[in-house]
């Protein structure tokens, strides 16, 4: 793709790296320039020539690109227009100066680090909201949406450096009546962060979301992989098979409330489960706000700071 991405009414963006590639496509940082010097940071998420010529591809993105249009919460990154260059389409979308879930847990393993139990109840309290939202999310007649995310991993999952945490990457979400779906005949997400009906190509809801949310959760305290293994057979029997084993038994002064918490996102039972983002949201804030002053975006934010102090912009 060119630097520049030439639009009808004269704007255009100036591509200035890339961010981060994948199967699909491409992330890029880019300068939205605009009239009388206007100039804005976003993200330009493309798709590789091969997928642009494949309409079932083509559809999941422009299905993306109208769904998150109307998810609008702090937690959620922005899109902000859906366009189109030569024979292929563009996302320009919020960027987000930080780093993914899986980055920030990566550091702490690296530096022998556990991250600390409270900033990771609020981590993913904060994800919890997003999904309340999207699960939430009606339409304009009041009908309900059904937004199901399918793919809530630590990649998809990032933190600013200024302690915001947002959820990403809404290309293979579903919504009722919105987006194609072939659930039952095709395996949508990352195979160590799916659910158990997931795995098994059964008809997802909202609950499948918290199962993943919570193996993230798991990942986050354990700084360990839950069910991952490089055979993907293996992981798949034991996401559909094993427990979870306690997290107290990796991790003795987890608090056993935390403990409880991480088990009720984690039942195979999807009946026994969470039944939603917002209560399981309501017991982690419970948790970390009860006794009195927890954390913050502030909080966050200043970790950050000493945890990539090579990244941060002051």
């Amino acid at each position: 793709m060119e630097n520049f991405i030439e639009i009808k009414d004269g704007n255009h963006f100036q591509l200035m790296r890339k961010i981060a590639s994948g199967g699909m496509g491409s992330v890029y940082e880019a300068v939205q320039v605009g009239a009388e010097g206007f100039k804005k940071v976003m993200a330009i998420k493309t798709l590789i020539d091969d997928v642009a010529r494949d309409r079932e591809f083509v559809d999941m993105f422009i299905g993306e690109a109208k769904l998150v249009a109307d998810l609008v919460h702090e937690n959620i990154a922005q899109v902000y227009q859906l366009g189109k260059y030569q024979n292929s389409f563009y996302i320009a979308m919020e960027y987000i100066h930080g780093v993914n879930l899986q980055e920030f847990l990566d550091r702490h393993i690296y530096r022998r680090k556990l991250v600390p139990v409270e900033l990771a109840c609020f981590i993913i309290s904060r994800v919890c909201r997003a999904l309340a939202y999207a699960h939430n999310k009606r339409n304009q007649d009041g009908e309900l949406l059904g937004v199901v995310h399918r793919d809530v991993s630590p990649k998809n999952i990032m933190i600013s450096f200024e302690g915001v945490v947002k959820l990403t990457d809404f290309g293979i979400a579903k919504a009722r009546n919105l987006m194609y779906n072939r659930e039952g005949d095709v395996l949508y997400g990352k195979v160590p962060y799916m659910s158990p009906e997931q795995a098994s190509f059964q008809e997802t809801d909202s609950r499948s979301d918290i199962f993943s949310l919570g193996i993230c959760f798991y990942e986050l305290l354990a700084s360990e992989m839950l069910f991952g293994d490089d055979k993907t057979v293996i992981t798949m029997h034991r996401i559909t098979r094993e427990d979870a084993p306690p997290i107290r038994m990796k991790r003795p002064e987890v608090p056993i409330r935390v403990q409880e918490i991480l088990q009720n996102s984690l039942h195979r039972d999807r009946v026994k489960r969470y039944q939603t983002a917002q209560a399981m949201c309501s017991d982690l804030e419970h948790f970390m706000y009860d006794g009195g002053y927890g954390p913050t975006n502030l909080t966050l934010e200043k970790y950050l700071k000493e945890l990539f102090p090579e990244k941060v912009r002051f």
